[in-house]
């Protein structure tokens, strides 16, 4: 197959993946926060659904021939460190990584810092002189890859069970949700027009597309020779190293693209729904930006990646690591709410305020 065709590949279901972020409004960041602001937990609940739906089809891959089960074992001081300082980070910046890239397409001038702080950080980590810092913390490892592979069972044994738990955390929202009074201004557009530029979106329907589009990243990854689903945070450190080392590989690699992708669907996705604009942060908020910038990027590095390349992808191939990174973000994301923001009170229940969007998490 062609290699414009094979890396393409990547450009477009990023592409694709930036626009449903953009209109679901789907960010990890927000899927934590809320739960330790608010006691919240229908976002938490929609990142369990795309985890669950990418679990099933990774493992429906893998029996297939189609890929390869991970083999990197546990660095467990690393993961658990790097996640802290990840989870602290992403709130620090107002979004996780998928979030910072999808609201730079947007026109938000603070993700545009955290993004840059995020991406050269994260360069510094795994190419520059940070280098041997990252690995120095990376190197002790436990001999421990997956919670099957400890256990001696098939990965089914745990898929199985989790779908089903994930089902009745579902269940149990929409059933809360029955009945809730959502004000909303009149639609201004009609048919497939405004189901993808104007309706909000429902969390769940989000966090299912997102799972279909991080199945489908396995084998159109595979195909131009990288071994892997999404991933966030190498490809970030590839384009920061290639636009600064004229690395030509690092620009064209399929991950690369994928992140160029993202943005590109943000904005298309902002400009037809006509949320695009341009939006300067205060020195305050400046500041923060490029701090948790630089934060998600040593984390993520020690981490063994993001919020989806390490606890969506790692999670749902059932890695020790994924799961350690993902306690980590979620603590580190709490430790942040704590110092930073101010709880919020959660509304009477059966009423809202009028919303035209979901609530940007």
């Amino acid at each position: 197959m062609s290699p414009l065709l094979t890396h393409g590949s990547g450009l477009l279901l990023g592409a694709a993946l930036g626009f449903v972020l953009q209109r679901g409004r789907f960010c990890v960041t927000g899927a934590f926060r809320e739960v330790w602001t608010s006691g919240r937990t229908r976002w938490l609940t929609a990142y369990l659904i795309a985890i669950a739906v990418l679990s099933v089809g990774f493992f429906l891959l893998l029996g297939a021939g189609i890929v390869n089960a991970p083999s990197s074992q546990l660095p467990a001081l690393a993961t658990t460190v790097g996640a802290l300082i990840f989870g602290v980070g992403i709130v620090l910046a107002g979004g996780c990584a998928t979030g910072t890239f999808y609201r730079s397409g947007e026109g938000l001038i603070g993700s545009w810092l955290a993004l840059i702080m995020y991406a050269v950080s994260a360069a510094a980590m795994k190419y520059g002189v940070l280098a041997p810092i990252n690995s120095g913390l990376r190197e002790p490892t436990l001999p421990m890859v997956s919670v099957h592979d400890t256990l001696g069972i098939s990965p089914w044994f745990l898929v199985v069970p989790f779908v089903a738990f994930v089902g009745y955390l579902t269940w149990r929202q929409l059933r809360a949700e029955r009945g809730l009074k959502v004000a909303t201004l009149p639609p201004q557009r009609t048919g497939l027009e405004h189901l993808l530029f104007e309706k909000p979106w429902h969390p769940f329907a989000t966090a299912i597309v997102f799972g279909l589009i991080a199945i489908a990243a396995f084998p159109l990854s595979y195909s131009a020779g990288r071994e892997g689903g999404l991933g966030i945070t190498t490809p970030s450190a590839n384009l920061a190293y290639g636009l600064v080392a004229g690395d030509v590989a690092k620009l064209v690699d399929w991950g690369t693209l994928l992140i160029i992708g993202i943005i590109l669907g943000s904005f298309i996705a902002a400009k037809a729904s006509g949320e695009f604009r341009l939006r300067v942060p205060d020195t305050r908020q400046m500041v923060r930006s490029l701090t948790g910038g630089v934060l998600m990027g040593v984390g993520a590095s020690w981490a063994g990646g993001c919020t989806i390349g390490a606890s969506l992808v790692g999670a749902a191939q059932f890695q020790w690591n994924g799961w350690l990174a993902f306690g980590g973000f979620f603590l580190g994301v709490g430790i942040a709410a704590k110092i930073f923001l101010r709880p919020k009170t959660s509304p009477p229940a059966g009423t809202s305020a009028p919303v035209k969007q979901p609530v940007s998490v």
